[in-house]
């Protein structure tokens, strides 16, 4: 399983949100909530996600709700990971 933690600061590297990382929770809203979350960065986390814990995330996987909290992120991560 993959630590919060872990997703949390990937999230923050790619967001490049500096300090800032340390008040999100999984609770804390990520899409239409932190403006350096753009279509840009959903496709470089994505990347990232799959290179960095080497899952494969096919096109009609991708949707809102993925991306709607810190926490989601971390559940989709963990889901594709107990699936391989």
């Amino acid at each position: 399983m993959v630590e919060f933690e872990a997703i949390r600061q990937l999230i923050g590297e790619i967001l490049q949100l500096g300090d800032r990382i340390r008040g999100f929770g999984p609770d804390s809203p990520l899409l239409g909530s932190i403006p350096e979350f753009d279509s840009m960065a959903v496709v470089t986390l994505l990347n990232a996600l799959e290179e960095q814990f080497g899952i494969e995330v096919a096109d009609d996987e991708i949707s809102a709700e993925t991306f709607e909290t810190f926490g989601r992120v971390h559940d989709f991560v963990c889901a594709k990971l107990a699936a391989a």
